[in-house]
């Protein structure tokens, strides 16, 4: 029967190779044409291969999570039967069919002995002689007692003297689980995970890695009183009608929109290996976004050109888009500055990591309701930590700190925010 090679095709514009992220099947299967065959992963998007021939897959190219180069073999396949020599030839020839994965998670990481298998007590196998029955065991009130609430059966327990003591118990607890068993008390253990890195997990760690091993970071804390703001927000949801509910923020995203005029060394991207900083005009914000494949930023196209409103429909439709997987690569791909927010989990503080090759990152922590000194009184006001991490081959401490206080001054009296 004549063969089919099935190579990796170009995939994308500079795209030299791909990983394999998912395999839908293996040697021996029997494929029908347009049959999906792998999923691989470029740096812009999981695109899914189709077979453009029927027939029994005999060789494939590796591993979930090797790296393919374009053109390099993905799968063999003997071709149906009755295909001739120039069917096989007239596939070799086929544009490949390839579509776009769209599912949030289509190539979830393989997992080996994930399965929570509880053990059952098991008898020692070097069970000390019986003392007669139970009731014939000595043992003072506060030791069956421990006992039963251990699980433990006297019966089990060597005694010196035949007379159950707390020592003796402590003894068998010690030496009696090591010939397996297991008090009642005890919860099965969970079994070992093994979970290979790979796809967008994968991904991540390269680039937090790079960011790491290539920037020199700084992070610069300050304390922001949103009391007056928070109040503001208060007012504009109540009064919304058929708009969205406002967070903090689109709030906080006008605030840095504002500043980043006088403060343009913080909307740049450094290009390391080319010693090129690039002072962008419009500001294209990356809002880090958990989704159950990893850490995505989508990004807000020139955030300075809209208003709360607009801010807050925009961030509901991108996040929604990166966890369900319909984000493009194209709003995954060119922010000049970052947000990242944990809500309401936002902690004290945090020093986050910079998304290369850009030079800042701005994170804005959990509100908080403390007592404050306001002039010569103590009032209740609601306070928020603003961490901003800086490449400190492009961004002096001195810049940082001027505009987190510049951040600070628009959040505290945000009237100023919808000031011309």
């Amino acid at each position: 029967m004549p063969k089919f090679t099935f190579n990796l095709p170009d995939i994308g514009e500079g795209i030299a190779e791909a990983e394999i992220v998912a395999w839908h099947v293996k040697v021996g299967d029997i494929i029908s044409e347009d049959q999906p065959l792998a999923d691989m992963m470029t740096d812009k998007a999981t695109v899914e291969m189709e077979s453009p021939v029927s027939g029994v897959v005999i060789k494939v190219a590796g591993d979930v999570g090797d790296v393919i180069a374009i053109g390099a073999m993905l799968v063999e396949i003997e071709v149906a039967g009755d295909a001739s020599i120039e069917t096989v030839a007239a596939a070799a020839t086929k544009e490949p069919i390839m579509a776009v994965v769209e599912d949030e998670n289509p190539h979830a990481p393989d997992t080996v002995a994930t399965a929570e298998v509880p053990l059952p007590p098991v008898t020692p196998t070097a069970k000390q002689p019986a003392m007669g029955a139970v009731d014939k065991v000595t043992a003072s009130p506060a030791v069956r007692q421990r006992a039963k609430d251990l699980g433990v059966d006297l019966a089990d327990v060597k005694a010196a003297g035949g007379h159950v003591r707390h020592a003796d118990l402590d003894a068998f607890l010690t030496y009696g689980t090591q010939l397996g068993y297991r008090p009642a008390h005890i919860q099965a253990r969970r079994a070992d995970e093994t979970i290979k890195v790979i796809g967008m997990r994968r991904r991540i760690a390269d680039n937090m890695a790079a960011s790491k091993r290539h920037i020199p970071h700084f992070t610069y804390i300050e304390e922001i009183d949103v009391t007056a703001i928070e109040a503001m927000r208060a007012d504009l949801n109540a009064n919304r009608g058929s708009k969205p509910k406002l967070t903090m923020l689109p709030m906080l995203i006008v605030a840095i929109c504002k500043t980043i005029p006088k403060f343009p060394m913080m909307n740049a991207r450094f290009d390391d290996e080319a010693g090129v900083v690039t002072r962008h005009g419009a500001v294209h914000l990356g809002m880090a976004t958990q989704t159950d494949a990893g850490l995505m930023v989508p990004v807000i196209r020139d955030a300075q050109d809209r208003n709360i409103w607009q801010l807050a429909i925009e961030i509901a439709r991108l996040a929604e888009a990166a966890r369900n997987g319909s984000a493009t690569s194209e709003e995954l791909s060119g922010s000049t500055l970052t947000l990242t927010s944990l809500g309401p989990l936002g902690g004290i503080a945090t020093t986050p990591v910079i998304n290369r090759p850009e030079v800042a990152i701005i994170g804005p922590n959990k509100i908080v309701e403390r007592p404050m000194f306001v002039g010569d009184t103590i009032e209740a006001r609601k306070l928020m930590n603003l961490s901003i991490s800086c490449d400190h081959r492009v961004v002096d401490g001195w810049d940082a700190a001027n505009y987190v206080q510049a951040l600070k001054k628009l959040i505290e009296t945000p009237v100023l925010l919808f000031a011309d």
